[in-house]
């Protein structure tokens, strides 16, 4: 078999594999009845067959043979599917931006959160993953029950640029469309999302916080995002800070 990390030996350990995975075993149900467990209403999302449908119509589109995926976020180091060789890589015209505001795993009704999606701008270096045209039936399936829950991203095909040449490579960039998609998110709604939001899982600060470590071992380029984290981290010391002198106050 050959070794997926012939071109980047040293991300050999750093990219949980697919059997490891808990997205490789995510479902609409389970999502579904996490939902309900908390009294909240789902909102929008596809149901098996609108998510095959818009599977089946990615593939009519693919080049033919193997299947290049690139990823920007989570993807990068908790990809899910099988693959044979992953590259470093970069695409043009798109970047990774905290526009995709939530209220439910990094959020609350009360204290959105905002997760990351690729939107168009100057550029993102992430990785590319390479499923072999006999996987991507079943890969697929897998990458499309974890990414296309509800209306949110949209596939296309675009180059990738890496050492080793271009590959057309599947991308999943902001839907404008979508309720969840917010493009015109300003920098300061960014940082009060990411320092206040916190849901089922966790916090949206840990989720960049992740991002920014996970990018670092990867020795993945993305000093836009180090910037916001820098921001954002700046905002939770104030926030601390401010809610301290609110309790020194006297009744």
């Amino acid at each position: 078999m050959t070794d997926p990390f012939r071109h980047h030996p040293e991300l050999r350990g750093q990219i949980t594999p697919a059997e490891d995975s808990w997205f490789r075993n995510f479902t609409l149900e389970w999502l579904l009845g996490v939902y309900q467990e908390n009294g909240r209403d789902p909102g929008e999302f596809y149901d098996n067959e609108a998510r095959e449908a818009l599977r089946r119509e990615m593939l009519r589109n693919a080049p033919p043979g193997d299947l290049w995926v690139f990823g920007y976020g989570s993807l990068m180091w908790d990809p899910a599917f099988h693959f044979s060789e992953v590259r470093r890589a970069r695409i043009e015209g798109y970047e990774r931006r905290f526009i995709l505001v939530e209220d439910m795993a990094r959020g609350s009704e009360d204290r959105p959160g905002v997760m990351a999606a690729l939107d168009e701008g100057q550029g993102c270096n992430g990785l590319i993953f390479r499923i072999p045209e006999h996987l991507i039936e079943r890969e697929t399936e897998i990458l499309c029950r974890r990414e296309l829950v509800g209306p949110a991203y949209i596939p296309l095909f675009h180059p990738a640029e890496t050492d080793l040449g271009t590959e057309t490579t599947l991308i999943l960039v902001a839907d404008h469309t979508a309720e969840v998609i917010q493009q015109d998110l300003t920098r300061e709604k960014q940082v009060e999302y990411l320092a206040t939001g916190e849901g089922l899982i966790g916090t949206s600060a840990d989720y960049l916080r992740n991002i920014v470590q996970k990018s670092r071992q990867l020795g993945i380029d993305d000093p836009e995002t180090e910037a916001l984290l820098r921001d954002v981290e700046a905002r939770i010391a104030q926030n601390k800070m401010d809610s301290s002198n609110e309790a020194r106050l006297p009744n």
